[in-house]
């Protein structure tokens, strides 16, 4: 159970981010003045797929405290980057988002570390 609980806070975790970026990419970006500024995100907040965003924010950290529950956190972090490596892939083939060689490289980098830091011991 505790990896469906990893698999739970990745899960929630990507699809926020991912609806987040879609909805903020159809209604255009952040105007310069700042009482417009505030509209602009009360009309983001009120949406009902960005609400769904921060709502999946939140039920992923229940996730997490469940996975908490069953695994150490040098244990059970490093499955996060899960969540960068997903939100990456879909970032490419949803909003065609540009690879290049210092992305993946740094991903894979970013991958590598966590992995080295979570076997290293003290």
């Amino acid at each position: 159970m505790g990896y469906f609980y990893i698999f739970g806070t990745i899960f929630f975790t990507v699809y926020g981010q991912i609806v987040l970026k879609w909805r903020i990419n159809s209604v255009g970006s952040l105007p310069e003045e700042f009482g417009d500024k505030i509209i602009f995100l009360i009309k983001l907040i009120f949406d009902p797929w960005i609400f769904s965003g921060f709502l999946a924010a939140f039920v992923a950290s229940f996730f997490w405290m469940a996975t908490m529950t069953k695994f150490d956190l040098s244990f059970a972090y490093p499955f996060m980057s899960g969540a960068f490596v997903l939100v990456f892939l879909l970032s490419v083939v949803m909003f065609q988002e540009p690879v290049t060689w210092e992305k993946s490289i740094g991903l894979v980098l970013i991958v590598l570390g966590i992995i080295v830091t979570s076997r290293s011991s003290f």
